[in-house]
């Protein structure tokens, strides 16, 4: 069975989870169907996004963004339980739907705005919130690569290099099959999915890594576990690798943090050094994400919410990003990363239950 501290561990994830989702849990309806929001004029459409539903999801952004648990999954799952998830369409004062785009010679059906559209947007543009967060507790980092594109740092011209391919192969995935992917695989089914197989591939991964490192000091190779490789000494073969990982991180729920925290123990790096990369990976990854975005429907986001809800969703996803980056850290070091695989199990489980039984 678990270990006393990974139970201590999911009790503590799980409880924080009810807490922030138990107002959603408590207006959904035996059967499942979800109220469809009735008609709101465009000026007040900042009443579909109340202060409480900010709060949530941006602590759940926050929380779950950088562990290896999924932040896409989470939030999927906190806006069908907030009910944010509707896609009938809204209409205007004059009882006519409000469009994010307006039927044309293309596209003669148009697309009505949705809570749903407004919803998926905010909960990729509050990832600013985590990304400023990034920014702030690695900012040398940043500041060598910045060096670095500026010819003055070596070193942080090899780290930027190593980012940038590894962002390249998930940027490239996702601008292509971005439509496909919200299509077909933002669901509860897939998250689940996601969920259980990423646990047994942390479970697999952490368990590898250990043996490895017990390995080495064996065969005489180093005195340490494993040397704590420096990121910039990265080769770009193994950026590639990583970068590569981060694909299937496309599957809601999968975690990009954690397919990248497993891309940097494949191909050497310490728990510490994983996390780090992880870090600074994504802070390009989601920054990308958030720009195109914004871009793509962040007018119709600001047009059903509002600029506050947004403005206080950042800011809580970006104090308790920050809070989970330096826990992660810490806790990888230690302890590795089994302890959220069990987490992910149980909370696969709960939402069968929730959702399926």
């Amino acid at each position: 069975m678990f270990r006393p501290i990974y139970r201590r561990q999911i009790a503590l994830f799980i409880s924080v989870l009810i807490v922030l989702l138990a107002p959603g849990f408590a207006q959904s309806s035996p059967s499942g169907d979800r109220p469809a929001p009735g008609p709101a004029p465009a000026p007040a459409a900042a009443a579909h996004l109340s202060t409480r539903d900010a709060i949530i999801l941006g602590l759940v952004e926050g929380v779950t963004e950088f562990l290896p648990i999924s932040s896409t999954g989470h939030l999927i799952v906190a806006t069908r339980l907030l009910h944010l998830d509707s896609e009938k369409p809204l209409l205007g004062t004059d009882g006519t739907p409000l469009w994010h785009k307006k039927p044309s010679e293309k596209n003669p059906a148009g697309e009505p705005l949705t809570l749903k559209l407004a919803a998926d947007t905010y909960t990729v543009v509050i990832q600013a919130g985590a990304i400023a967060a990034v920014a702030l507790l690695y900012w040398s980092q940043f500041l060598a690569m910045f060096r670095g594109l500026l010819g003055r740092d070596a070193a942080g011209r090899r780290l930027l290099a190593n980012v940038l391919i590894a962002f390249t192969p998930a940027a490239t995935i996702g601008f292509l099959a971005h439509s496909w992917i919200d299509t077909h695989l933002f669901s509860i089914r897939a998250v689940i999915i996601a969920q259980v197989a990423g646990a047994f591939l942390m479970i697999y991964a952490e368990r590898w890594r250990r043996a490895r490192d017990q390995a080495l000091p064996a065969a005489g190779s180093s005195s340490q576990p494993i040397a704590a490789t420096e990121l910039d000494a990265l080769t770009p073969m193994k950026a590639a690798t990583i970068g590569a990982l981060q694909c299937v991180a496309l599957w809601p729920g999968t975690s990009r943090s954690m397919m990248t925290i497993v891309g940097g123990y494949l191909v050497g790096l310490d728990p510490r050094r994983s996390a780090e990369f992880s870090f600074l990976l994504g802070f390009i990854t989601l920054s990308a994400a958030s720009i195109y975005k914004g871009f793509r429907s962040g007018g119709a986001m600001i047009q059903v919410f509002g600029w506050g809800p947004i403005l206080l969703g950042a800011a809580v996803a970006a104090i308790t990003a920050a809070i989970c980056v330096r826990f992660l850290v810490l806790w990888l070091t230690r302890h590795g990363l089994t302890a959220f695989a069990w987490y992910r199990l149980a909370l696969a489980a709960a939402l069968v239950a929730l959702f399926y039984l």
